[in-house]
């Protein structure tokens, strides 16, 4: 079974868009809303697609875990716990803020153990079997910072040749359409 199949794509969509001052998720690039970007691209790479933090559309909804509000480390291991539930070997991590996402980005990250875009960590590569780390991790009120995560499960941090955009701000999204 190819690396495709056995890998789901997690559209982490459950935060508070507080500083761009509205719902970011459905904000408009290019007449289209931010996270149907992400799905698009993660879709593209992988056999199947959740959404995590959030419903949309008919995708598979997944909820943060243990519990909304920690970021998007509960985030990761929603889709974590889901995947592993579900069969699938890893997963495709990626905001729903992040348009522009490679079209190789499962190609860049995938390989021996976990691994995340170096300048946007919530960007990831993540085997299945890492969901009761991220559990207890959690749960024993460990920084909720990606990158210490990765660091405690051995992660590589991978630069990407082009740094996919990550729209935090409406500043952000107006400097993409120009």
């Amino acid at each position: 079974m190819s690396g495709q199949h056995r890998t789901i794509g997690a559209i982490l969509a459950g935060g508070a868009s507080s500083r761009f001052g509205s719902d970011k998720a459905v904000a408009l690039f290019h007449g289209v809303p931010l996270i149907d970007h992400v799905a698009a691209a993660l879709w593209a790479q992988t056999s199947a697609l959740i959404v995590v933090g959030r419903k949309h559309g008919s995708l598979v909804s997944v909820a943060d875990h243990p519990a909304p509000g920690l970021g998007p480390l509960g985030a990761i291991a929603g889709a974590l716990r889901w995947a592993k539930a579900n069969g699938y070997a890893a997963v495709l991590s990626a905001p729903c803020d992040a348009p522009l996402l490679p079209r190789d980005l499962q190609a860049a990250l995938a390989g021996d153990g976990p691994a995340y875009v170096a300048d946007l960590p919530v960007i990831g590569w993540w085997p299945a079997s890492l969901a009761d780390h991220l559990s207890d991790w959690l749960a024993a009120d460990q920084p909720r910072a990606v990158r210490r995560w990765a660091a405690a499960v051995g992660a590589r941090e991978v630069v990407l040749a082009a740094m996919p955009a990550n729209v935090n701000t409406r500043e952000d999204l107006a400097a993409l359409c120009d």
